[in-house]
């Protein structure tokens, strides 16, 4: 039987191993089973956004920790493994089987999941076929071919039909593109953290990191504990995915004079421009000079203008003017 195609590959257990925790505590902790934290860690089972941040918080790590790194010690046996599954793949005819019972499908007007259904395989089973990833058994064979309405003689025949005509070359390789996508580092530097450099799987973190927020700031006392970190980071909300000019701190609603709700998010915008009348996020730093973790503290104040034209903040409880090197536009209020 074919290995698991590796489809996330991943520091989890590096991670988990360093915070001295099992692996049944992590699977306790974020409500998955022992086999699929064993099969995640492997990077054979994939995670969705909430499962992803969740196991952050559970690890004590950044969003940027748990994808691999060039400099990885896992990263080249990783690239390896890739590597030696595409040739074997290829050297046993599973890409040209796969590749073509994909275009099959797409002629047949089907979707994988009604593929998978009339085959009467599951969804994951059917993809690693399609993927060239797994064999398919003699038991397996007649009711796929059926499914498509052929007999497993006509199914081969026109699979063998497709590869010869060269249909079948470009879809292979845009597979080939992808994968390499993958395997090939690229910059995946961004505005907020510099740190972790070149990554493997650039495009799954970026896919990643476009669903999330980090936040900046939290309350502390009359002011807000401000950092430019990933440590914490929260799902965006729908109009927001994808803005990485975007982040978000945590109010202290007693100081902002009570018409930001307790429990919620405010979030700022460093590219949009500040106007009188526009609430702002006020940071005692210049932003683009505060280095990855640095801390300094912000406060949520209304933008005014004095008679000489000058920005400044307006606080209440008490009322208070303040002045800061950086302020950004606050672009949404969102309770918990």
């Amino acid at each position: 039987m074919a290995q698991e195609e590796i489809i996330f590959p991943n520091n989890i257990r590096n991670i988990r191993l360093a915070t001295g925790m099992k692996m049944t505590e992590l699977a306790r902790r974020s409500n998955l089973s022992l086999s699929a934290v064993s099969k995640i860690e492997k990077g054979v089972r994939r995670l969705n956004q909430k499962q992803l941040l969740n196991i952050c918080n559970i690890l004590g790590c950044k969003l940027s920790d748990i994808f691999i790194k060039d400099t990885d010690e896992v990263a080249s046996k990783w690239q390896s493994e890739i590597t030696r599954r595409m040739n074997d793949n290829e050297d046993g005819g599973l890409k040209v089987f796969g590749t073509g019972l994909r275009r099959i499908r797409q002629q047949s007007g089907k979707t994988i999941a009604q593929a998978a259904k009339d085959a009467g395989m599951t969804l994951s089973v059917y993809h690693k076929i399609e993927v060239g990833q797994r064999e398919v058994y003699k038991n397996e064979i007649e009711p796929l071919a059926k499914s498509f309405a052929h007999s497993v003689e006509s199914l081969f025949d026109k699979i063998a039909e497709l590869y010869k005509s060269g249909e079948l070359t470009k879809q292979m390789n845009k597979v080939k593109e992808r994968v390499r996508a993958v395997l090939v580092p690229g910059d995946s530097s961004n505005d907020f953290d510099e740190t972790h450099g070149h990554l493997y799987g650039a495009k799954l973190y970026d896919n990643a990191r476009r669903k999330l927020i980090p936040v900046f700031g939290r309350p502390d006392a009359k002011v807000i504990s401000f950092a430019r970190s990933e440590s914490k980071m929260i799902a965006a909300p729908a109009n927001l995915e994808g803005r990485r000019n975007v982040y978000a701190v945590i109010p202290n609603s007693k100081r902002a004079g009570g018409f930001i709700p307790e429990k919620s998010y405010v979030f700022a915008d460093t590219k949009a421009n500040v106007a009188p009348g526009d609430l702002a996020v006020f940071i005692d730093a210049e932003f683009g000079s505060l280095k990855a973790e640095e801390k300094t503290t912000a406060n949520i104040a209304v933008v005014r203008k004095d008679s000489k034209g000058k920005i400044y903040g307006q606080m209440v409880s008490p009322d208070e003017k303040i002045s800061a090197p950086t302020m950004h536009k606050v672009i949404m209020i969102l309770a918990e």
